[in-house]
């Protein structure tokens, strides 16, 4: 074996272990509705040294990188045998994604990967790629993990290699080890960011969708749908209505997408969604809370004003608005903890994993004393000076 292989072995191994250990610290004062953490949860240097790299000096004398890892973003996350669960989108230097299990014991630090990332079936038109999956423990007994399965568009133009549908793939496993690939969901549109709610509704599966005109534009979805599927098997929504709208001059004015599902709370259920407007910089993605009422799901009972969490500059590894795709936040996965803790995990500029910690209590405060948005610059001024005075007496 040579010195360079060997000492470049060590330094290597020697470096992910520590970034493993590493011990998360909340970031405090913070603004009272959630504390961040001071570090990433889950970076690509996360992914385990033998995923990267071939172990046999023979066939990698210079220890180079063998499978290179790009990012480690957008992670559904579950609560599973007292382990912190997240089921991650991994994307390799060659741009296919696909889905890996990293544990922590904790939910705030000492995130490890699974030895092997999931092998998820294909349907009889295989995806080109997989991303983005919502894990849902149905009241079915299955635990379900609906994603998004793109494929090139096969209407696109001679030359045209960017043209590409979507649809929501739907798997289910019971250890989180063996899945069955079901087919995907039915609708009038292309989908994305496709939700399973966890209860059945009157006797239906119930599904939060985001109709769009095109892969990437929204154009006439009016926001985040609700449609009921009687057959998860054979999972079609035929009639969906709208439940959360886009607004003019909003943080969902491009478009808007449910995050993971919803957290059932005695005062109704608690969504975190994803809302996307443009700036002179590019699209800006940011994260928002909503309620629905409790008996009917499909009925909005408050949503604060503005977003809930936004990119900002905190993390080892660089600002949260830098990245792949820089000045975005996107969550599918949070954990509700049998005490009312809430972890928050949440991508930054599809690059790297956060998590943020609140409480249910909390949340849901937030959700019902933090005004409504007015859509106008006058009722913000109206909203802002009620405050003021009421603490000025």
């Amino acid at each position: 074996m040579s010195n360079l292989f060997q000492q470049r072995k060590e330094s290597v191994i020697a470096e992910y272990e520590q970034l493993v250990a590493l011990k998360n610290e909340p970031v405090l004062p913070g603004n009272g509705i959630y504390e961040r953490y001071k570090h990433p949860v889950v970076t690509a240097a996360h992914t385990p040294v033998f995923w990267r790299y071939d172990l046999s000096p023979e066939t990698n004398p210079y220890f180079m990188e063998r499978f290179g890892i790009n990012c480690t973003f957008n992670s559904g996350a579950i609560k599973w045998q007292g382990k912190y669960i997240l089921v991650v989108r991994v994307e390799g230097n060659d741009r296919k994604s696909f889905f890996a299990i990293a544990e922590s014991p904790n939910g705030i630090d000492h995130f490890r990967f699974w030895d092997h990332p999931i092998t998820l079936p294909e349907t009889s038109d295989p995806d080109t790629n997989v991303y983005d999956m919502r894990l849902t423990q149905h009241a079915d007994g299955w635990i379900y993990g609906v994603f998004c399965s793109e494929r090139k568009d096969p209407n696109a133009p001679a030359g045209d290699l960017s043209a590409a549908t979507a649809a929501a793939g739907i798997a289910r496993t019971k250890d989180l080890i063996n899945w069955e690939r079901l087919p995907d969901l039915k609708s009038k549109s292309q989908q994305r960011n496709v939700v399973l709610h966890p209860e059945f509704v009157n006797g239906n599966y119930a599904f939060y969708t985001r109709p769009q005109d095109g892969f990437i534009d929204t154009g006439s979805g009016g926001g985040i749908g609700w449609g009921l599927v009687d057959d998860i098997t054979h999972a079609e929504v035929k009639d969906e209505k709208i439940i959360n709208f886009r607004h003019y001059h909003t943080i969902t004015e491009v478009k808007n997408g449910e995050g993971p599902h919803p957290i059932k709370t005695s005062k109704g259920w608690l969504h975190l969604a994803h809302g996307v407007r443009n700036t002179a910089a590019g699209l800006r993605y940011v994260l928002y809370l909503y309620m629905t009422d409790l008996q009917d799901p499909a009925t909005l009972i408050a949503e604060p004003a503005g977003h809930f969490i936004a990119p900002q500059g905190t993390g080892i590894d660089g600002s949260e608005r830098v990245g792949d795709v820089s000045n975005v936040v996107f969550s599918n996965g949070w954990i509700a903890d049998d005490d009312g803790k809430v972890y928050i995990y949440y991508a930054s500029s599809d690059t790297r994993m956060h998590v943020a910690v609140s409480s249910i209590d909390r949340l849901v405060d937030y959700c019902f004393n933090t005004a409504p948005d007015g859509y106008r610059s006058a009722t913000s001024m109206q909203t802002l000076n009620k405050l003021i005075n009421k603490n000025l007496k």
